[in-house]
């Protein structure tokens, strides 16, 4: 499998909604696992093609769409949606690569930048928010490390997040604009601290004073 001949630019950020949406992992070990979790995770149905499976995989069977122990097939990435292959053969990744290339299918390869038509993120997730940190495939260990170290300061953000869309929508249901309010200027404020500390009911009283000013 020769290397594809295109330059790697800047890669698009974007969040993607799988749920409902035919996904497929090509390979049974801890890398393809741990792949497959995460899409199962955001809703995707979730095909996994292996010829065996490792016992991390094993436990996803039951809440997996489809398994089908055997060898990739020429062709098999094609009528889905998204395609992970985590194989750790490079003559097979290459091979689900150059299917779901053809197929116009966004493909990513495990620990492979020149096979993935899409590359993944080091990501943390509070409730709603989400933290994601890339180094464009040139260093996943500093992404995690990264990731790691943002984690430790993005606690009650989830809540926070909930509160904030609770004051959006009630604006909106308002007929105001989102842009009625200086978010920033109330998130520089205690609001963060609050929600951190488990102060909820004080917290959203800030947001429903500012709301309805």
């Amino acid at each position: 499998m020769t290397e594809p001949s295109r330059d790697h630019g800047p890669f698009y950020p974007v969040s993607l909604d799988v749920v409902g949406r035919p996904c497929l992992v090509v390979g049974g070990g801890p890398v393809a696992a741990r792949k497959a979790r995460t899409l199962q995770e955001c809703g995707a149905s979730v095909t996994v093609i292996a010829p065996t499976l490792n016992s991390e995989m094993e436990a996803l069977v039951p809440s997996l769409h489809t398994v089908e122990r055997r060898s990739y097939d020429p062709g098999d990435a094609s009528t889905f949606r998204l395609v992970v292959t985590a194989t750790g053969r490079p003559d097979v990744d290459g091979a689900v690569y150059a299917d779901a290339e053809a197929a116009g299918v966004w493909v990513n390869s495990a620990d492979d930048r020149a096979h993935s038509s899409f590359i993944l993120p080091a990501v943390h997730r509070d409730g709603a928010v989400t933290v994601s940190v890339s180094t464009g495939g040139v260093s996943p260990a500093l992404a995690s490390w990264l990731r790691n170290r943002l984690a430790a300061h993005c606690e009650g953000l989830g809540a926070l997040a909930l509160l904030l869309g609770e004051a959006r929508q009630e604006l909106q249901r308002g007929g105001l604009r989102s842009d009625a309010i200086d978010w920033a200027e109330l998130l520089d404020g205690p609001l963060p601290q609050l929600v951190q500390s488990g102060d909820l009911d004080n917290a959203r009283a800030i947001v429903r004073s500012a709301v309805s000013h």
